[in-house]
């Protein structure tokens, strides 16, 4: 009975941990909006819990390494919820690299960039751009072009693990 009502409390903790980090996303989302006087924030705050779900229980990637080669990419592909993506980056962490793809080891998207999204010289940008934001994987700008290219990354990466995995020694799956 005790093991019991443990794991109760505990999925309770989970789901509440889950429930403050789908908020966070969202106030994060409407409060860049309103302050950049600039766009809507409703897609955004709608997939916060897909893109919760998605950055905690699907997708590889390492904080540390945005540039990781094995690390599976997220393509957002509407620029009106690009602050969904600017929020997740800023949310797991992921660090800075330059433009020699170095590790530098800051945030990649810190808050005072999120404070002045849609502003000259953020790191947020009002649509993303691949190599002005660590973890940007490609720049979108009209709808649908995020599907085309997310198409080409998934023929690319099934190309390197054809390519370059051997028996014993997978380097891309």
């Amino acid at each position: 009975m005790a093991n019991e009502k443990q794991k109760i409390e505990a999925d309770q903790s989970r789901e509440s941990a889950a429930a403050k980090a789908v908020n966070t996303i969202r106030c994060l989302s409407m409060d860049a909006v309103q302050a950049a006087n600039s766009g809507h924030p409703g897609t955004a705050m709608a997939l916060a819990p897909v893109a919760y779900t998605l950055w905690n229980d699907v997708l590889r990637f390492d904080p540390e390494d945005p540039i990781w080669p094995n690390r599976d990419r997220f393509v957002l592909s509407c620029g009106h919820a690009s602050m969904l993506l600017y929020s997740m980056l800023h949310l797991t962490q992921v660090r800075t690299v330059n433009s020699k793809y170095e590790r530098l080891g800051e945030l990649s998207v810190p808050l005072d960039d999120i404070k002045r999204f849609r502003q000259l010289d953020s790191r947020c940008p009002g649509h993303p751009e691949y190599r002005w934001t660590s973890g940007i994987e490609t720049t979108t700008g009209p709808l649908g072009q995020g599907v085309a290219t997310s198409v080409g990354m998934a023929v690319a990466a099934k190309w390197q693990a054809a390519t370059f995995n051997k028996p014993g020694y997978e380097m891309f799956d």
